[in-house]
């Protein structure tokens, strides 16, 4: 197992905190920034910076470094590329190709996945199982087909899962079996090289669609040791990060054995603790370092009323939760104890994550309004911002300014702190 303190274990994310937005989740991994001044309102011609015409919708978040922001793009009915944009001119350094493949699944396409940088290099991953390496000139590091190396990908919806990348190495989940008998596994690659450093096979007793999860990992602290969680197939699972040895597993996400029972939120952590959420009920609290069958003696909570698509945000005291219709709950995130809700925002399809930064939480609904709630024991709506256009992405946040990825835009909403 890998033992080092946690805080020089993200030390990335610390230098990074409050500029960058290196990751999908952001730089502490749970949707949460320690940015202020952050804007409240806007609209298409409002508190707008500057926009930039993107060819195709996408569900991957911009992910942002100093002065590059990074795009994992559908160019066109086939074509995939990842954009590195300037963000003082919003246009673009270089653009390279992902290959083809691209194609509708459902709501998404084969962009899905976003990006992961650690400020030197940049690394994106395909819903067709290309995985590319570039240094932030555009050069290609490496590329690898995940595909050809480990099987065709047997996901309903197609494959989105986003790598993690911690210290010298990328994790990659293919968690599948609704259109494929082959079996579920971890990856483990070597970011300077693209080498596979271990590979463990992550069995379940899901059936039908149940084994597809469309999560991204994450990483929960345990003393001094770091555990990576998966969730999918109906469990929680903890793994050493040295080996992708199994240390842990949690059960009880599909009580009536429901064929059906994907996952798509993504299970979040603050220290010891993560919550994961299923298909609404029950979304459960772990605590990690166990070993075995962690079903009763580590879980901490349950709650009936979770979200199926947007991922939940803490910032380690309070957890809020909004689900697919715009249903939010606000939980005591060490107790499960709801505090407020069940409250509606805006009605409409919601399919990102919200974000929490500046005292506000942000989230975007498919047809493009942001809702802004305070970030607090009381629920109260602070604005409703309207962009006129498909959104799936979720918000990312960078040097006092938000990036909203639509179908046809990238808006930068606000202006940039100054230096």
């Amino acid at each position: 197992m890998i033992r080092r303190a946690f805080p020089a274990v993200f030390l990335l994310l610390i230098t990074a905190r409050g500029e960058n937005w290196p990751q999908w989740r952001g730089p502490e991994l749970r949707g949460v920034s320690n940015e202020t001044g952050l804007p409240t309102r806007w609209s298409e011609t409002e508190n707008i910076t500057w926009k930039l015409a993107l060819p195709m919708w996408s569900g991957s978040t911009p992910i942002i470094w100093g002065e590059r922001i990074f795009l994992n793009v559908a160019e066109d009915e086939d074509k995939l590329a990842l954009w590195c944009v300037d963000r003082n001119t919003a246009q673009p350094l270089w653009k390279r190709s992902m290959g083809g493949g691209n194609r509708k699944q459902r709501k998404q396409n084969m962009s899905s996945p976003s990006p992961v940088t650690d400020g030197r290099n940049v690394w994106v991953m395909t819903g067709a199982g290309i995985l590319k390496g570039f240094d932030f000139q555009g050069s290609e590091l490496w590329v690898r087909d995940i595909q050809k190396d480990y099987g065709k990908f047997g996901l309903n919806h197609g494959y989105a899962s986003s790598p993690l990348l911690y210290e010298d190495s990328l994790y990659v989940q293919v968690l599948h079996g609704m259109l494929t008998d082959d079996p579920s596994y971890l990856l483990r690659i070597d970011k300077r090289t693209g080498k596979t450093l271990w590979r463990v096979e992550r069995p379940t007793p899901a059936r039908r669609e149940s084994p597809d999860s469309y999560t991204t990992p994450a990483l929960v602290r345990v003393g001094n040791a770091v555990e990576l969680v998966i969730t999918g197939g109906d469990v929680i699972t903890g793994h050493d990060l040295a080996t992708g040895k199994e240390l842990w597993r949690g059960t009880g996400f599909n009580p009536e054995n429901n064929p059906a029972h994907r996952i798509i939120a993504s299970p979040v952590a603050f220290g010891d603790l993560v919550v994961a959420p299923t298909r609404i009920r029950p979304m459960m609290a772990f605590r990690g370092g166990g070993r075995g069958d962690v079903s009763t003696s580590h879980r901490v909570w349950a709650f009936q009323n979770g979200p199926d698509v947007p991922t939940p945000v803490t910032d380690g005291k309070l957890l809020w939760t909004v689900n697919d219709r715009g249903i939010y709950s606000c939980l005591d995130f060490k107790t499960g104890r709801q505090i407020w809700g069940p409250e509606r925002i805006r009605s409409g399809t919601y399919s990102a994550s919200p974000l929490v930064a500046d005292g506000k939480i942000y989230v975007t609904d498919e047809d493009g309004v942001t809702t802004v709630i305070r970030a607090a024991e009381k629920f109260e709506v602070l604005a409703e911002n309207v962009i006129n256009d498909y959104v799936l992405s979720s918000i990312a946040v960078s040097d006092g300014q938000l990036f909203l990825r639509t179908a046809k835009q990238l808006y930068c909403i606000g202006q940039r702190r100054k230096k």
